[in-house]
């Protein structure tokens, strides 16, 4: 295999870049700052070793203390690493060999005495107590997940109380309590433990303390929470800080205090490598460029949107939220629910804790639904605000906006907010009336006689129903195959029709199949005028399907009957002309002297009648006739006049006092035209044959409107109306 040149090779990868340059994130200057890092990295591992170690050094020791600077984290040690949950796993190994001084020598069998227990939030990152068991090698039983609050408190903050009993079970039982790991920013709704009592517990029992979560990002501004200011005095803590900045391939950086360096040697957070040094590389050339202003400023900015979304949400009826420090929370998470207002003082006090609801179990996974279309919808609308669906123990299906993590890739201002803001505001209502009409809904179909309501309390919209094909004895694969055949064409007929609904066959995946599924809907939907609609257009498609199901049938058992006739016919015809006639010379000489004369006898098919008729009367009138006319088609009896412009199932928006008041004085101009109008184009032009009946007409027209008029609303006519209906009868 030939090596290809690498001018070459670099051309083509930045061809390559450049065709796909759209897919790739905006990244920025100090993006490429972060990329040049790594380029850097691999031409400064080629110098000498003495070299090497000096500059690796230095990179090394500056990163760590601009960090604990910026961080307020006071005599701190770095570790860098890719995967986020590294960290943490070399800090238990660190804790492990400080709790276990044989561990070095016996290794597992020392554990064996004392089983090590990790404790964790429930509210933790999913995996993460078993990622940690399989990278140590330790059973399950060495993780205990720890529940949240309950009754006081956050839902979402740690429960310390229970905590502190769980340990003392654990020391009672032989266990040693080695970590505990808790969150600055949970990472579902953003909140944080109590880690100033949490501090406390571990000092007591000796454990170690680590801290993880969005919310660390803050300890850089100038004001600070007294909840995640105690993150400081922590024993480690990790931090994201490529999400936090945006800067691409960036290392994840744990924190930590420890005095013996021979430990955290033996646990892997430091290395005697120099190559292993330059992972800080692509951070300190980050940091160099940015500087301290401005990674401050991006995280300022990142909480004036979560500052600005909240202050706009509290504004919103129904919308709740789910902060935990009005004025300082990085992570905004709201939902959609009815019953309540956020402009009710009060419950603006029950909305600044958490989301507090009983909800019955349907109505549960119905809010959860309209909520992951709301999320959805969202995402969509307004791409660049970064809002995404996040599924909560307690709360449900929540809308989660974190500019923390997504602000600084997709560069999201003020205008992205207000425009998210807006974008809500236009979908809260078609949220409530879908809701509201979503039982009325559900009634009239189960009234409808040949509709079935299908429960489907995945599907955001307004319902699904199906259209119920009567077999006749038929099995069950033919009924299948024909009720889906139904149904698709009802779908296909609905979707022609003018409306604002949207119909479609559901979800692609654990969707009902042979049913209609209804979309979102306004406030001003006729819900009868819909239902019924779905049901006359169903009967006619059955109609129609037993109609050609039975033609086949039917042609052929006319044929067969059209062949025994004119078998029949020919045999009468044998019998008319005799024996003689049928010898072919004999024949022709009988048939010259004394011709015969036969009428001619055919049948005819009608398909409307499904039998056989004869064509006698065809050539005595000498044209043929019309049959039987067939049935108008049914429609719906709920069809009504519809005002221009106004679509199908849509409610009119005025009364109909309203609409009699407004259609007299239209009739009432039209007298006024119609008596106004000269009696021909032209002097001395009489009006034609056509012209005058065309008169004729608008002259009853006018006068049945008149007649209408004042039987319906006499006291209601303006007096020029009246004085028009004085002159005509005088004329």
């Amino acid at each position: 295999m030939n090596a290809i040149p690498l001018k070459i090779l670099i051309i083509s990868l930045l061809s390559f870049l450049c065709m796909r340059r759209e897919r790739l994130q905006n990244v920025g200057e100090q993006g490429h700052m972060a990329l040049l890092g790594h380029s850097l990295a691999a031409y400064i591992s080629v110098l000498d070793r003495e070299r090497l170690r000096k500059l690796t050094t230095r990179i090394l020791s500056d990163t760590t203390l601009w960090l604990c600077r910026l961080f307020r984290y006071e005599n701190g040690s770095a570790y860098y690493h890719e995967d986020d949950r590294e960290g943490l796993l070399k800090i238990c190994r660190l804790v492990i060999h400080t709790r276990y001084e044989d561990y070095t020598i016996e290794g597992f069998n020392v554990l064996y005495t004392k089983q090590p227990v990790i404790y964790i939030s429930s509210a933790a990152r999913t995996g993460l107590g078993q990622a940690l068991c399989n990278q140590l090698g330790l059973p399950l039983s060495c993780m205990c997940r720890v529940p949240c609050n309950t009754m006081f408190g956050s839902q979402h903050q740690m429960d310390v109380a229970l905590l502190d009993r769980v340990i003392k079970d654990d020391v009672e039982s032989g266990k040693l309590p080695l970590l505990l790991v808790a969150n600055a920013g949970t990472p579902g709704a953003g909140h944080t433990d109590k880690l100033g009592r949490l501090k406390e517990l571990c000092e007591q029992y000796n454990m170690w303390l680590h801290v993880e979560g969005v919310n660390l990002a803050t300890l850089a501004l100038g004001y600070v929470s007294s909840s995640v200011l105690a993150a400081t005095k922590c024993d480690s803590m990790t931090l994201t800080l490529g999400s936090w900045l945006g800067l691409p391939a960036v290392p994840a950086v744990t924190l930590y205090r420890h005095e013996d360096p021979s430990l955290s040697l033996a646990a892997g957070l430091t290395s005697s490598q120099p190559v292993e040094k330059l992972r800080a590389l692509p951070l300190w050339l980050s940091l160099q460029y940015l500087g301290h202003d401005g990674i401050v400023e991006r995280i300022k900015h990142a909480s004036q949107l979560s500052q600005r979304l909240l202050e706009n949400l509290k504004n919103l009826d129904f919308i709740k939220t789910s902060v935990e420090d009005e004025l300082s929370s990085p992570v905004v998470v709201f939902k959609f629910f009815r019953e309540y207002s956020n402009r009710d003082q009060t419950s603006h006090a029950a909305q600044a804790s958490t989301i507090q609801h009983p909800i019955i179990s349907n109505e549960r996974y119905i809010y959860d639904t309209f909520n992951q279309w709301l999320g959805e919808q969202l995402a969509q609308l307004v791409p660049a605000s970064g809002v995404d669906v996040v599924e909560l123990e307690d709360e449900g299906t929540c809308v989660r906006f974190s500019p923390l993590m997504t602000s600084a890739v997709l560069g999201t201002e003020i205008q992205d907010v207000d425009q998210l803001v807006d974008c809500l505001k236009m979908k809260i209502p078609v949220l409530t009336s879908t809701l509201q009409l979503r039982e009325e809904f559900e009634q009239e179909v189960r009234r409808t006689v040949g509709l079935l309501y299908i429960e489907d309390l995945s599907w955001p919209g307004l319902g699904v129903v199906r259209y119920n094909y009567h077999s006749d004895g038929k099995n069950d694969d033919k009924q299948e195959k024909e009720l889906e055949k139904i149904n698709t064409e009802l779908l296909k007929k609905l979707n022609e029709l003018e409306s604002d609904l949207t119909f479609s066959l559901g979800p692609e995946f654990g969707g009902q199949k042979n049913c209609v599924y209804i979309g979102m809907v306004t406030e001003d939907l006729d819900v009868s005028e819909l239902v019924e609609t779905i049901a006359a257009t169903g009967r006619e498609i059955e109609e129609n399907s037993r109609l050609l199901e039975n033609m086949t049938e039917v042609v052929r058992k006319g044929i067969q009957e059209a062949q025994l006739q004119l078998q029949k016919a020919n045999e009468e015809r044998l019998l008319e002309e005799g024996l003689l006639r049928q010898i072919p010379v004999v024949g022709s000489v009988l048939n010259w002297f004394s011709p015969f004369q036969a009428s001619p006898k055919g049948r005819t098919f009608n398909l409307t009648a499904g039998s056989l008729e004869s064509t006698e009367s065809t050539y005595v009138s000498k044209a043929q006739g019309t049959g039987t006319t067939p049935p108008p088609t049914p429609t719906s009896s709920l069809a009504k006049q519809r005002l221009p412009g106004q679509k199908i199932f849509k409610r009119s928006l005025r009364s109909s006092d309203a609409f009699s008041e407004t259609s007299s004085v239209s009739h009432c101009d039209d007298l006024e035209k119609v008596d106004q109008r000269p009696p021909a184009l032209f002097p001395g032009q009489e009006q034609g044959p056509l012209e005058t009946e065309k008169a004729e007409e608008r002259k009853e027209v006018a006068q049945a409107t008149k007649t209408d008029t004042e039987d319906i609303q006499s006291d209601k006519l303006p007096r020029d109306c009246t004085k028009v209906e004085e002159q005509e009868g005088q004329r």
